[in-house]
């Protein structure tokens, strides 16, 4: 894995984040930790092209990221940033639909993916019905809609019961080689990471404090642990 699908250097946005260099390898599930405001969010925004950064830049496949091309390199780009967005007077279906419009898919994708989500079988209800995490996995399965070279996940089992995150830890563990997939995957929870990712980056502060395989972080199956309790008790200390 030595191409990065993403790669960002000196990356700041005033009073969020400071000099993110992250790396994210083709074909790794990427693991973004770190406690809740410590940055994750925002530094998906910038990459998304959602907010603007102060200074430092962003790479696509080694190509420069820019307002002019923003449209044509995130037309490989499946995204789900914070809460999912969805039109709760029509069913679940239906809302598939108008996102696959919008991407320029045909419809037909639209089936295949509510099955790899498990919920087909509620596809016909309208959203405003949906649980939490039902609404959750309809915004996954937009994300998913064209099989994405890229998918970004902020904090995807949000809202999930436990069988619920166990199937999409599974689903988002087969990406790399089911579907040729890139993922990365934000938590404030290091369980989440630890069972999906394989590279990991953690941010602490607004500022990367390792990034590398997580193999090389743990090799004695509590380093992980002990970095991210260090971090999380050092900022609710705060």
């Amino acid at each position: 894995m030595s191409n990065y699908i993403i790669k960002t250097e000196n990356l700041c946005k005033t009073g969020r984040i400071s000099n993110i260099d992250l790396c994210v390898p083709e074909g790794a599930v990427y693991g973004f930790l770190g406690p809740n405001g410590a940055g994750k969010t925002t530094t998906l925004k910038l990459i998304l092209g959602l907010i603007h950064p102060d200074s430092g830049s962003i790479y696509y496949d080694g190509i420069l990221f820019t307002a002019k091309n923003r449209f044509t390199l995130l037309r490989e780009t499946g995204s789900l940033i914070e809460s999912p967005s969805y039109y709760g007077h029509l069913t679940g279906a239906e809302n598939m639909e108008i996102v696959a419009k919008m991407k320029g898919l045909d419809a037909s994708d639209v089936n295949d993916v509510l099955h790899e989500v498990r919920l087909y079988g509620q596809k016909d209800k309208k959203v405003s019905r949906y649980s939490l995490g039902m609404k959750q996995r309809l915004g996954l399965a937009m994300a998913l809609l064209g099989r994405p070279k890229l998918l970004i996940l902020d904090e995807p089992t949000n809202g999930l019961d436990p069988a619920g995150i166990q199937e999409i830890r599974e689903l988002i563990r087969s990406l790399p080689s089911a579907m040729n997939m890139t993922v990365i995957v934000s938590s404030h929870m290091l369980s989440e990471i630890e069972q999906m990712a394989n590279v990991v980056g953690i941010i602490n502060n607004g500022e990367m404090v390792y990034q590398g395989l997580l193999a090389d972080l743990d090799p004695q199956g509590n380093q992980l642990e002990n970095v991210f309790l260090e971090l999380t008790c050092r900022s609710e200390s705060l």
